[in-house]
């Protein structure tokens, strides 16, 4: 039971401070079935956040793909729409395009983004559609059983590659965010991760200006968020998160990769 104040619950006669609360519109009242750890659950939140409090639930549609991130449709309360495997961001463009004053986004994980769906992202990117891509990055293909993904570090173990990645073998781990910053319809890339309280207030941050630049009509926003697979990882989630601070932060380190000048970013509301 709530309080007249906002800030405090009463509980079995004892008052105490609220310091969270789900958003209560744009996110459903379905029970998150996410394995314990998962970055997902929270990429989802924090998203949820952002629409809320920019007041365009109405305004927004997002894209999921296939993979764990097909799952946004059961917990955000918003109009989505499904993607075949790696084409989100070819479904988005048509979307935008169609209605060019909705916010639109996608949703996708490391295999549907930065392998079959390489082509559609790549030229999305190159001709500037004014979407927010979120790229949701755990180092392997979480929902059918954590294969190698394109972002699978050297060394990484995974059902594709039990001894660990092979450079020799199977290339460098892909570096999607520093790979299309260079691109000119690249308008925003930065890159965040989940692991930590402050790092996803940063990332909500990031996802704010992501959708606030879309405004501007001036290219693709990119958001790539380091995330854990604790049961593909076969780590606890206290491990997953120390193996994201030591393995993946060193190769994929966080941060503002590409800014819009000031002069971009005139005229903004």
């Amino acid at each position: 039971m709530l309080t007249g104040e906002k800030d405090c619950i009463i509980e079995d006669g004892e008052v105490y401070e609220l310091v969270y609360e789900k958003p209560l519109t744009t996110l459903t009242g379905t029970r998150m079935h996410y394995c314990p750890g998962c970055g997902h659950s929270t990429a989802h939140k924090v998203l949820a956040e952002v629409i809320e409090e920019l007041g365009i639930q109405e305004q927004t549609i997002g894209v999921a793909p296939v993979g764990c991130s097909v799952f946004a449709y059961d917990y955000l309360n918003i109009d989505m729409q499904e993607a075949a495997h790696g084409r989100a961001t070819a479904v988005a463009t048509g979307i935008k395009r169609v209605l060019p004053d909705k916010y639109v986004f996608t949703y996708q994980g490391d295999g549907d983004l930065a392998a079959i769906g390489t082509a559609e992202t790549i030229h999305s990117i190159n001709r500037g559609e004014n979407i927010m891509i979120i790229f949701i990055n755990n180092a392997v293909y979480g929902m059918t059983s954590g294969q190698m993904a394109p972002t699978t570090l050297v060394g990484m173990k995974s059902t594709t590659s039990p001894y660990g990645r092979d450079a020799d073998f199977a290339g460098m781990p892909i570096k999607v965010s520093e790979l299309i910053a260079p691109l000119k319809g690249a308008f925003y890339v930065t890159r965040h991760s989940v692991h930590t309280p402050g790092n996803v207030r940063k990332l909500k941050k990031a996802i704010t200006n992501g959708f606030k630049y879309q405004q501007l009509k001036k290219g693709v926003t990119f958001i790539e968020v380091i995330s854990n697979c604790p049961s593909n990882w076969k780590m606890t989630p206290v491990k997953s998160n120390e193996f994201i601070e030591k393995e993946m932060l060193p190769y994929y380190p966080l941060g503002d990769i590409k800014l819009p000048s000031k002069e971009d970013l005139a005229g903004l509301k």
